[in-house]
């Protein structure tokens, strides 16, 4: 059988710090009043040390315990990996909002962007002025794998319906929407046959051959015309207003959008369940102060939205 760690299996590792301490200090005096025991104990300890080692390690000189050559040598990689150890064992201060600088990685599309950090933002101006963000694209929802690598901390994606949910990854429910139609301003109506008689702009956030739109149109018997397909949903709704194209987008969007640009909103011509958007974190988060106390935040922000619409 093959034992792992040998030489650690028979060091007791409360014994380095002795060494270190004695090392530092060149005195058990002063090495046991750091450690807080008394200097027979320490005495003790320094001898265990030395039959484990098979080293004298220090020797009196004096006043002095001086190193040897062995002790000498083992010194910088023992300080090395207490203060390591140290480090990496200290359980992490608990989050404070109103000093914290952290940064946290969130997965987006630019709809839920859009629908999320402008309210969030508002709020944190107040409450955690120094919260960094780095928003990146959502490469797919939920973003699952980057979660689990401790690569995003937060993902806002879509959920239906019918989606099963992922046992490790905790969420929270920022939106119920369903989707709608925006065209030019000249549009007068919308009916079933016009919206597919008509040319569509599709979003795409992750470059989808189709969305579900399309497979709900050809469970139906029915397909559109698709002129354009972006990943993006910046442009799309300039591009709408300013030809004859119809876009589909969530009410949430649409009703933000009308008092910007000369379009009009129509009720979607055939029936689609709603979605939602939330917000998806990993169980295991490296960022757990942090993302819980911006949970909460969020979880308060969807409560007032529900109640405004």
């Amino acid at each position: 059988m093959n034992i792992m760690h040998p030489t650690l299996r028979r060091l007791d590792l409360n014994l380095l710090p002795v060494f270190d301490a004695i090392y530092r200090h060149r005195s058990v005096r002063k090495a046991a009043d750091e450690l807080a025991m008394s200097t027979s104990a320490l005495s003790h300890a320094l001898s265990r040390l030395r039959v484990t080692l098979n080293d004298p390690l220090f020797y009196r000189e004096g006043h002095r315990m001086c190193p040897s050559v062995y002790a000498t040598e083992l010194a910088p990689s023992v300080a090395s990996a207490l203060k390591f150890l140290d480090e990496q064992l200290t359980p992490p201060p608990e989050f404070d909002p109103l000093s914290s600088t952290e940064c946290l990685k969130i997965a987006i599309t630019d709809f839920t962007a859009f629908c999320i950090f402008p309210a969030l933002m508002h709020r944190l101006q107040c409450q955690a002025p120094g919260l960094r963000f780095e928003l990146r694209y959502l490469p797919h929802s939920p973003a699952l794998n980057e979660l689990l690598a401790g690569e995003m901390d937060l993902a806002l994606g879509f959920s239906a319906p019918e989606d099963i949910r992922h046992p490790e990854l905790e969420e929270i429910s920022w939106l119920e929407d369903d989707y709608v139609v925006i065209s030019n301003a000249r549009r007068a109506g919308l009916t079933l046959e016009e919206y597919l008689a008509a040319r569509h702009l599709v979003v795409t956030p992750w470059n989808e051959e189709r969305g579900v739109l399309d497979v709900q149109l050809e469970q139906m018997g029915c397909t559109r015309q698709i002129a354009i397909k972006t990943p993006s949903m910046l442009s799309a709704p300039f591009i709408v207003a300013e030809s004859d194209l119809l876009m589909a987008l969530p009410r949430f969007a649409a009703q933000k959008l009308i008092p910007a640009l000369a379009i009009r909103l129509f009720e979607l011509p055939f029936h689609i369940p709603s979605f939602e958007v939330k917000i998806y974190s990993h169980q295991r988060s490296g960022k757990r102060g942090a993302t819980d106390w911006l949970k909460t935040v969020l979880h308060t922000l969807a409560t007032e939205q529900a109640l405004k619409r």
